[in-house]
């Protein structure tokens, strides 16, 4: 037997299915640490630039809408944030302190960054430069794989997301 077949029966059994279970689990674990420690660093960073009392929700909010103005749906979309009125609050804090506004583009309402917005996500990305990039740069000998990655990570929330949905259709049965 091809040992690619073999393989492919192994993970059919439950034994196959046991061990891709526990190494799921560690999987799970790891990005839950990196996802801690995404937002430590976004708001130590974020420090660092003089902005304070943010959730990491509203970082990247800010930052979302730093690339270009962005309707609340396209922000909802790019975090994949279900719960609109979560976006819609970091919005609103970051309205109230001048680092975003609106502009009616048609009918669309579009946030975009202030001066001073635009400012701090400038500021943000020379300390992300700084500070991270560059030990990523030398950890990885200048070549990261996280085009790799990044697609892995993306197929993967297509995964937990269709599982959610396929666990939550099989309640209403």
């Amino acid at each position: 037997m091809l040992p690619v077949k073999k393989a492919v029966e192994d993970s059919q059994t439950d034994e196959g299915i046991d061990r891709l279970a526990q190494a799921m689990t560690q999987f799970e674990l790891a990005m839950i640490v990196a996802k801690h420690a995404h937002e430590q660093w976004g708001l130590r960073c974020a420090a660092t630039t003089g902005v304070k009392g943010y959730s990491p929700t509203d970082l990247l909010v800010l930052h979302m809408v730093g690339y270009g103005p962005k309707r609340l749906a396209d922000i909802c979309f790019a975090l994949n944030v279900e719960d609109t009125h979560i976006v819609s609050y970091a919005l609103k804090k970051l309205q109230r302190d001048g680092l975003v506004t609106t502009e009616k583009i048609g009918k669309d309402t579009f946030f975009v960054v202030t001066d001073l917005g635009a400012k701090l996500v400038a500021e943000y990305k020379s300390v992300r430069k700084r500070y991270l990039i560059r030990s990523l740069a030398k950890l990885s000998g200048g070549t990261p794989e996280l085009e790799q990655v990044t697609e892995m990570l993306r197929m993967l929330s297509g995964l937990y997301q269709q599982a959610a949905r396929s666990a939550e259709n099989s309640l209403a049965l």
